[in-house]
């Protein structure tokens, strides 16, 4: 379980293909700190870790990535030299200061607007329609492993466009803060607006 608080950047140093496909990445993490076993979002991705070290002084952690994974995930996310957005896994007692992400993808966005509001920047995004019942204004939703605020949805046919706010602080520690036009980004809709989408659904179903 995670909150979609970004507390490093890391970078993708080495991809292999051994059946699954294996990242080596780099991160600003310690390494005696990071667990065999443990999981690592990335970019908004739940990945396991299973080999970890230092190199250079620098620290890394290698993580297998399914073909799954790779399918239901944005594009050209797995190549070497990537940035990813990372976050470990909550502890309890630990801050709840976004809001719960469990680190499992429930489709793609395509950035299709960055516009400056002052300091910040209002991003637009487009998502498939199924997508459309679980983004709500004001609502909160988790973009390559980043927990924001919804502006706006507006639904738009076979797809639907909804907006957040960037302000200076999450563009420099995130990944967002270099988003262009037309990239693909991982979108996590919020978890209570799924199992509240799953009781309608049984509702309607017990009544017909």
């Amino acid at each position: 379980m995670f909150t979609g608080i970004v507390s490093d950047i890391g970078t993708i140093e080495s991809v292999e293909n051994r059946g699954d496909t294996r990242l080596r990445i780099a991160t600003a993490y310690d390494a005696d700190t990071i667990d065999l076993g443990a999981s690592i979002a990335c970019s908004g991705v739940c990945l396991t870790v299973v080999d970890k070290g230092v190199d250079g002084g620098r620290s890394w952690f290698d993580m297998q990535v399914s073909a799954e994974t790779i399918r239901r995930t944005a594009r050209d996310q797995w190549t070497p030299g990537r940035r990813l957005n990372l976050e470990r896994a909550m502890k309890l007692g630990d801050e709840l200061g976004g809001h719960i992400v469990t680190g499992h993808v429930d489709g793609i966005a395509e950035v299709l607007a960055i516009t400056p509001e002052g300091e910040s920047h209002r991003i637009a995004f487009a998502v498939p329609a199924e997508l459309a019942p679980f983004i709500a204004p004001k609502g909160s939703i988790t973009i390559d492993g980043v927990s924001l605020t919804v502006n706006a949805v507006e639904d738009h046919g076979p797809t639907t466009r909804f907006t957040v706010n960037l302000i200076p602080h999450t563009q420099t520690v995130t990944t967002l803060g270099t988003l262009a036009e037309g990239q693909a980004v991982n979108i996590e809709i919020d978890v209570l607006a799924r199992y509240l989408q799953r009781m309608e659904h049984y509702r309607g179903a017990q009544h017909v």
